[in-house]
């Protein structure tokens, strides 16, 4: 840990635990997009939505920990992004509307993704179909990437 001035930056108390959350964050959201890839090659659509959906929240929940940036605290932090302009590189920062954008979808698809629309009687697997999956998949692993990247680099 240190700076790119390449000497050792005093950290508190605070900064620590905001650094090894954030770490621990991206490794669950690793996991978590690991499943949605096996989800996915399995045909369950569903689950590699609401994996998708488990493996970005916390790999934005990462960054914003990692810059000490509170956020709310439920699965759609796309209004606390805000913050992150000017405070990360530009290879995050440009994908800010993206973000946004797809933690408020899949934050929406959450459930559905879990129960189907019972109202509806529409199942989970009748209600996510694998073109949607795999466009979803292929969007976090890209965005969860960048976040990992930025972790590892800001540490």
């Amino acid at each position: 840990m240190g700076t790119q001035a390449g000497y050792q930056t005093r950290r508190n108390r605070a900064d620590i635990i905001n650094i090894e959350m954030a770490e621990d964050y991206i490794e669950r959201a690793k996991r978590y997009i690991r499943e949605a890839e096996r989800a996915f090659l399995e045909g369950d659509f569903p689950t590699t939505v609401r994996r998708s959906q488990e493996s970005l929240e916390p790999g934005v929940k990462a960054v914003l920990r990692d810059l000490a940036i509170e956020y709310p605290r439920e699965h759609d932090v796309g209004d606390a992004l805000h913050e992150l302009e000017t405070k990360v590189p530009a290879y995050l920062e440009r994908e800010i509307p993206t973000f946004k954008e797809l933690l408020s979808e899949l934050a929406r698809a959450r459930g559905p993704a879990m129960y189907g629309y019972e109202r509806e009687g529409i199942p989970p697997r009748k209600a996510f179909r694998e073109e949607y999956a795999g466009e979803k998949l292929k969007v976090v692993k890209k965005l969860l990437a960048l976040c990992a990247r930025f972790v590892a680099e800001n540490n």
